[in-house]
């Protein structure tokens, strides 16, 4: 089983990331339980969501302590927060940022980071700097766990025609940026 927690504030669709990636998961034949947590149930307020991904049924429910991967989707959220906490060795760690964040000496070996101008993405293809779906493509090419033909079924069941094709040119060019 592959584990997954994303940080992010309230509003800024840790949600809907984790919802779409369970839904490309499921697209391939995997099984796929996603679910968020909430301290104060406000706008801006630190939020995680988990996704858990495994060959058959996943039955556990408790919150990812130890994930293989990390989604982060706000990076002020690191100043307050432990966000490499509990990360497995070999980890991958998408960070939504233009500049490179260096993390804390203390990783466990093996962890790769990934730093993503996703809000600047989106502020290009959306007119917004809503870069949750940019950390997806991101996430397809640094991890191999989901192809983006799939992330893209998922964005077309969710969203509108107009809506999913902006959010699909932003997995494509978060996806490209790592391929760089």
């Amino acid at each position: 089983m592959k584990e997954i927690r994303i940080h992010a504030r309230a509003g800024q669709g840790a949600i809907t990331v984790a919802a779409l990636l369970g839904d490309a998961v499921v697209e391939s034949g995997r099984y796929a339980y996603a679910f968020p947590s909430f301290g104060a149930a406000r706008m801006g307020a630190p939020m995680n969501a988990f996704i858990r991904i495994d060959e058959k049924p996943i039955r556990l429910r408790s919150q990812v302590k130890n994930p293989d991967y990390l989604i982060i989707i706000d990076p002020t959220i690191m100043q307050g927060f432990d966000v490499f906490s509990g990360l497995n060795e070999n980890g991958i760690v998408i960070i939504n940022s233009p500049k490179k964040i260096e993390p804390p000496k203390n990783l466990p070996k093996g962890v790769k980071i990934y730093n993503v101008p996703g809000n600047d993405i989106a502020q290009e293809i959306l007119g917004r700097p809503l870069g949750n779906t940019v950390t997806l493509g991101a996430f397809a090419k640094a991890t191999g766990e989901i192809t983006l033909e799939n992330l893209g079924k998922a964005v077309k069941r969710r969203f509108s025609e107009k809506i999913a094709g902006k959010n699909i040119e932003m997995i494509k060019r978060g996806y490209e940026f790592v391929s760089k």
